[in-house]
């Protein structure tokens, strides 16, 4: 049986995990001068108040590869190896896990998912069922390929307080955006993060999202589909999205799921993430 590794960025919920047997190698974040690792020594809602009250960003970290290695070892016994990392455009994690691969000696198929949080659990999923009809893992890297190829990610941005701490934005434009009350919508583009525009409120960037959804998928009414939602501290909007989503395109899956400590970071509170 073919195995399959990622990193704690893809935000899969705890119950995927299990069902599908996935081994889950953990980022690691430092807040306040202390690293956590992802999931293990933090939780997320704990994480989420530090950084709310902090007044630093928050430091994020790729596995070390020693830590990949140990895992490729652990699994190797047990079947073939695919391991799928966040974006390289993002994060170390997947040239951490190249790196790993010739430590442990080991043969694994490195998978650049090209994105991050649920997008990225997307294709782990993918992965994992496409393992369980028993295919080669050359067919199963073929159809991740094409996956990815067609995966749509959208970002919507609540706050620009995380970007202000990180200092890509000045405190004037952070202050200014949210006297404004402006929402930044963003799409993931080969692993990248590209501006898409601002909006004004909260309710507008919503009903946007859906019509660039509806947009993407103007032909595809009857056609199932998977879509993954991870927020910051945002259930209820997430929940709104997957009603409006059901609607619209009644036989699909809708996952939800709180993003961890890493991709919090850089979405801060209210921040959803939206991938099929």
């Amino acid at each position: 049986m073919i195995q399959i590794i990622t990193d704690s960025a893809a935000d899969l919920p705890d119950e995927l995990v299990k069902k599908h047997r996935l081994r889950i190698v953990p980022l690691t974040v430092t807040i306040d001068g202390v690293e956590y690792r992802e999931g293990i020594d933090i939780t997320t809602e704990e994480f989420n108040k530090k950084m709310v009250s902090s007044s630093t960003l928050p430091q994020t970290s790729q596995p070390a590869a020693a830590s990949f290695a140990s895992a490729f070892r652990e699994l190797a016994p047990k079947g073939e190896l695919i391991c799928i990392t966040i974006s390289s455009k993002l994060s170390g994690t997947y040239q951490s896990a190249c790196l790993a691969r010739e430590m442990s000696g080991c043969d694994v198929a490195v998978f650049d998912s090209q994105a991050a949080t649920l997008g990225q659990g997307l294709q782990v999923i993918k992965a994992a069922e496409l393992a369980e009809k028993r295919l080669s893992r050359e067919s199963i890297i073929e159809e991740l390929k094409r996956y990815r190829n067609n995966m749509n990610i959208y970002i919507l941005l609540y706050t620009l307080e995380n970007i202000v701490k990180g200092g890509r934005l000045s405190r004037f434009q952070g202050a200014l955006s949210k006297i404004l009350n402006i929402k930044v919508l963003l799409t993931g583009v080969e692993g990248k993060v590209v501006m898409l525009e601002r909006i004004h409120g909260r309710k507008k960037a919503l009903h946007r999202l859906l019509e660039r959804i509806a947009e993407k998928l103007q032909d595809a009414h009857n056609c199932s589909r998977r879509f993954g939602i991870s927020h910051c501290q945002n259930l209820a909007d997430s929940e709104f999205l997957k009603e409006e989503i059901k609607k619209r395109f009644p036989s699909s899956e809708v996952i939800i799921n709180e993003m961890g400590p890493t991709i919090s970071t850089y979405a801060g509170p209210g921040g959803l993430v939206l991938s099929f």
